[in-house]
Parts: structure tokens; sequence; C-alpha cells
């Protein structure tokens, strides 16, 4: 769970503002330890570590901050500015009421939290609403208007974007994809999502170079190798595919149903290489994975799911062959 929750940090913070709080945290660190050793010797030295400390607290904020939208920053401003103040406070001018400030700049934080909740922007509440009713065009239109009102917000058109792939729409759905990147070049989700829609209008190469690039950009990311893995399955490149699935598999995948499809283009990988041995063990593996199966059966049933269907129909009917010994392994390389 924690992995998980790092890994999805990183993803969101991007690897050059990861890089920059990493090594603001260390440097401060670092140097806060060297004055350890003379900070009996001189008055100044704890006013020194306090600085350091309040320094690395802020240009945190400001590199999270950055990732952030407008309302999202606004709204953490008011939940943590407090909160800065008061132990900025105690480890500067009023160090004897360290203490009571620390509890109450704790204690904000959770109040703030309660009082500054996050709410769903209007565009969004509309687009779901029409969603739930089967309302995909009035969805989209929707996220049209909100675009219309905030061009520059990534997240808007990354939920387009999905919205549209449910509509078959995907020309449109990859103009999307090439803004949010347009907008923020190091975005792993932008690069993601357009290796999925190459992947669906069947430009392998092309989907194999947007995935490459979502891997390099986060490379923690189980989702990111396990589209590029599906990818290289397609193009029948055997090695790559056992490389980029095996670190997947590797990151403790979440969900059964990604991880039967893990093993699936595995299992071809090895038939194809001639490694059967390899390729009887994720027989096993897939013959484990039945519930995740019966996730996607249950899933591709949906009317909505046709155009997933259409990609991925033909690898669960495979999968299940092979569990219920109606396949044999060498058959599915």
């Amino acid at each position: 769970m924690i992995g998980r929750a790092l890994d999805q940090f990183s993803l969101f913070l991007g690897p050059a503002r990861l890089r920059a709080l990493f090594l603001l945290i260390a440097m401060s660190g670092l140097i806060s330890l060297i004055l350890n050793v003379i900070v009996d010797e001189y008055d100044w030295v704890r006013t020194a570590q306090s600085a350091l400390t309040l320094i690395a607290v802020v240009g945190a904020a400001i590199l999270i901050g950055g990732r952030m939208d407008a309302s999202q920053r606004g709204r953490w401003l008011l939940i943590l500015a407090p909160a800065f103040l008061a132990l900025g406070l105690s480890m500067t001018v009023l160090q004897a009421f360290a203490l009571p400030l620390i509890g109450a700049a704790v204690g904000w934080v959770f109040v703030g939290l309660f009082l500054f909740r996050a709410r769903t922007p209007p565009g969004y509440r509309a687009a779901i609403r029409a969603l739930r009713k089967g309302n995909i065009s009035d969805a989209i239109d929707s996220m049209d208007a909100l675009i219309r009102e905030e061009p520059e917000d990534v997240s808007h058109y990354r939920f387009r974007a999905e919205l549209l792939r449910l509509d078959g729409q995907l020309e449109r759905a990859l103009r999307d994809y090439h803004r949010m990147i347009e907008i923020e070049p190091e975005s792993a989700l932008g690069h993601n999502g357009l290796a999925e829609v190459e992947l669906q209008s069947g430009n392998y190469e092309r989907a194999r170079a947007a995935a490459e690039r979502a891997v390099e950009l986060a490379p923690g990311d189980w989702i990111a190798l396990y589209n590029l893995g599906m990818i290289e399955d397609r193009l029948r490149a055997s090695e790559q595919v056992i490389e980029h699935l095996t670190q997947a598999l590797g990151l403790r995948v979440p969900d059964a149903r990604h991880r039967v499809l893990m093993h699936l283009y595995l299992l071809r990988a090895y038939i194809r290489l001639g490694r059967t041995a390899e390729a009887d063990e994720q027989l096993v593996a897939i013959r484990r994975q039945r519930a995740g199966l019966d996730e996607w059966q249950h899933i591709l049933s949906n009317a909505e799911a046709e155009v997933l269907k259409r990609v991925l129909g033909e690898d669960v009917e495979q999968a299940r062959a092979l569990e219920r010994g109606e396949l044999l392994p060498a058959a599915a390389g």
C-alpha cells in the first residue's frame, strides 16, 4: 500500500521535480547534520538549523504545489500556510512556546482538511451525471465547455480523452493527449494515454514509442510497463515483453485482471522463444487468476466496452481457453 502510494506520488510529481525534492531534503538534512558538530559552540547554529528546516518545508511546498491546478493550490495554501507560520514562529522568535505552536499547527491542518474539502468542479459533475445516464455526447459537451474556460488544465483534457475513447472518437482523444504533452512535456499520464490510443488504432510502432517515453518518465509505474509489454506482444518483440512485464509483476500489480493478461503475454513470449518450461510456469499462473478472467468477462459484456473488447477480447478468450485446458500453450504463441 505504501509502495503504491509512493509510486503514485512519483508519477504525479514527475522526474525533474522529484529529483529537486530529493536534493532539497538531502542537502538541508546534510548541512543540519554537519552543524550538529558545533551546535554547542555557537548560539546561531540552532537558528540556522531551524532556517534550513523551514527552507526545506517551503521548497517542498513550492515543488508539489507547482504540479497542482489553481483550485488545488488555493485549497492547500489555506490549509498549510497558517501551519507553516506557526511552525516558523516556534523555530525562531517564539521558541519558548514551541510545543503549543506545533500542536496548533497540526490541529489546524486537520481542521483545514475538513473546512476546505475538495469539491468536484461543476463541469465534471455535469459530465458524470450525463455519463451515468449513458449520454456520452452530453458528457463530452460538458468537458468541451470546461476546457474553453480553463484551456491550460491538463486534467480536463485527460478526462475528456477518456470519454472520447469510450465514444470511439480516437482521433479527438489523440489530440487531447498531444495537448496534455504540449502543456506538460514530462506528463507520463499523457504519454501513457497516447500509447493506449495508438494501440487501439493499430499503430503499434507509434504506440511503442509513446509507451517507452511513459516508462522513462515513470519507471516505477506498473501500468506504463504493462502497456509497453502488451504493445511489444503485438510486435512479437519477445525479449522485451519478458523484460518489461517481469518488471511490472515485480511491482505488485493489484488487479487480477491485469495480472492474468501479463501472464498470457509472457507465455506467448516464452513459446515464441522455445522456452517451454517457463511457458508452463505462466500457464500455472494463468490458472491461478480465474477471478481476473471472470472480471474481464463481466467488463467486456457491457455495451460500453465495445472499444476495449476490440483490443483485448481475443486475449481474454485465449487466456480463458488456456485456463480451462481447451488450448495447449504451444498453440498460443
